[in-house]
């Protein structure tokens, strides 16, 4: 029987402690308790999206009449969508907890510390513990500008901003990558004045240039400030306690007043603490640095998920903990990890898998480009959602998908018809050939295939 300990309880974790249990291990996982579920389910994935939805209800509630519906809009109460949130989130730690005494997996609440001279053994308070094989699976957390005013009062993270508990009249937000756009998207529901300053010249820059410049006007069409190829250069506290935060704008200085500062610049990995130096363990700029199957430089060690510095998203833990389990038990796992998709949670949804247009260019490789919109597909018009949504699909010239780009209600669920067709490798014919229900959204598929 294999002994394997595992360091960290969120989506790289946690089911792959399940999983190696029911594969006959002896599994040990170390987190603190108030953390089961790791990021995702804590202040990432799960939270973000319960206030997601709150939003949605806010805008349908906003646009009733429209249906019909008469709706009182006199008041929201941001505490008792906390309150929603948090309860949420217990919910599913319950089950997680579940789930790992129903697999028979040990549960060590505390932070692991690598044994200094005893290879693949780790310590968590008086214990210690060997194994045939480690995994690391620790996470990241929000990272921070190098900018002064960064830790003034009032600036938020990812994190902090889940605990508000009353409404900023005015919220500027540093980043508009995935994390800042949604929160911009979420608070500009809930009726804060909301900016988005960027330092690149697209906002959503891991997305195909259609969809970020799409996106853009949407969001302003919601009265979102976005400002692009705007480097921030401080944080500064007015005499009122409002923050001004300063930027670079076309070669001058220019700034924006708000009430609360949520910076959303990305995510480095949590390594602290572990002496991952001491268990020779090789760290880079972006994170512990692995090989094809997960392996870090010291032998019967691996780290997954956001840790590694690769992909920080939360289903890529998980297939990354299925990946490193199977070569740890000597199994092949088959999964393709370059089919990856994303989701944006912005009002529109966002969501890609595969190549970006640009990417495809840069390969040098033949396509073709297949568009649709939401415009001409009835049910879309039914739910009001005809105007934004988009379809694109990259085709390359044996008739294969090489990417799908899609921005518009239900995009975060449509795109994983892309994500089955390019695990197959299946062609625009497969697609055409494929009966779609009607009306349905993924109805759009036919239309772009067709293009």
């Amino acid at each position: 029987m294999k002994r394997i300990v595992i360091l960290g309880a969120g989506p790289g974790g946690y089911p792959t402690a399940v999983a190696a249990a029911k594969a006959g291990c002896e599994v040990h996982l170390i987190d603190d308790v108030s953390k089961l579920g790791g990021t995702c389910l804590c202040q990432g994935c799960i939270p973000t999206k319960a206030l997601c939805h709150t939003a949605e209800v806010l805008r349908h509630t906003a646009d009733a009449a429209g249906y019909g519906v008469k709706a009182d809009m006199s008041t929201f109460s941001l505490a008792a969508a906390i309150e929603r949130k948090d309860g949420i989130i217990s919910q599913l730690q319950a089950g997680i907890q579940a789930l790992l005494k129903g697999a028979g997996v040990h549960f060590h609440p505390g932070r692991a510390t690598f044994h200094p001279s005893q290879p693949r053994t780790v310590c968590v308070g008086d214990e210690t513990l060997t194994a045939d094989a480690v995994i690391i699976a620790t996470g990241s957390r929000p990272r921070l500008l190098p900018v002064e005013g960064v830790d003034a009062e009032g600036v938020l993270t990812s994190d902090t901003i889940l605990r508000l508990t009353e409404l900023p009249r005015r919220l500027c937000v540093v980043g508009g990558g995935v994390i800042g756009l949604e929160f911009a998207s979420v608070f500009s529901a809930f009726g804060c004045e909301v900016s988005v300053v960027e330092y690149g010249s697209e906002i959503a820059p891991t997305f195909d240039t259609d969809i970020s410049r799409r996106l853009k006007p949407a969001l302003k069409k919601q009265g979102i400030r976005i400002v692009t190829d705007a480097p921030v250069t401080g944080i500064h506290t007015l005499p009122d306690g409002s923050l001004s935060v300063a930027f670079t704008l076309k070669g001058k200085e220019d700034s924006i007043v708000a009430d609360k500062v949520l910076m959303a610049v990305g995510r480095e990995p949590v390594t602290d603490g572990l002496q991952l130096e001491k268990a020779g363990i090789e760290v880079g700029k972006r994170g512990i640095i692995v090989d094809e199957h997960y392996r870090t430089s010291c032998p019967g060690v691996y780290a997954i998920g956001d840790v590694n510095g690769g992909i920080q998203l939360a289903h890529v833990a998980t297939f990354q903990g299925k990946k490193a389990l199977a070569h740890i038990l000597g199994h092949e796992e088959q999964t393709d990890m370059h089919i990856l998709p994303a989701c944006l949670y912005t009002h529109p949804e966002a969501a890609s898998v595969g190549l970006t247009e640009k990417e495809v260019k840069e390969q040098g490789r033949e396509f073709s480009v297949r568009k649709a919109f939401y415009r001409a597909n009835g049910r879309a018009l039914t739910m009001d959602a005809g105007m934004e949504g988009f379809f694109k699909l990259l085709v390359g010239a044996d008739g294969t998908l090489l990417g799908a780009h899609i921005m518009g209600p239900g995009a975060s669920e449509l795109i994983h018809e892309a994500t089955a067709w390019m695990s197959c490798k299946a062609t625009v014919e497969h697609i055409l050939r494929t009966i779609h229900a009607h009306p349905t959204l993924s109805e759009i598929y036919l239309d772009a295939a067709e293009a």
